[in-house]
């Protein structure tokens, strides 16, 4: 979608010269790690409970998508060599 152009952002595109530009990345810049400090306040550190419970669902999905891909793994294998003994005695 285009942006219009209105005529605060004109004024402030004519604003943005020298000293404006640093400033105004200095103030975003400071709004930025505010709101970072404002957001880590908000993070609380997982009880012991909680660690062991999704380390067991990791490592149980862990073991079953790495059976599931030594299946195809060896099924593509089997077909592949067929395959190509077809294609060697043909």
């Amino acid at each position: 979608m285009a942006k219009v152009a209105t005529s605060r952002s004109i004024a402030a595109n004519a604003d943005d010269k020298g000293g404006n530009i640093v400033r105004n990345w200095w103030d975003q810049s400071v709004g930025f790690l505010r709101d970072v400090r404002n957001e880590m306040r908000k993070v609380t550190t997982p009880s012991w409970k909680e660690v062991q419970a999704t380390t067991g669902v990791v490592i149980v999905t862990v073991a079953l998508f790495a059976i599931y891909f030594y299946g195809v793994d060896r099924i593509l294998g089997y077909f592949i060599d067929h395959l190509l003994a077809w294609a060697k005695n043909a």
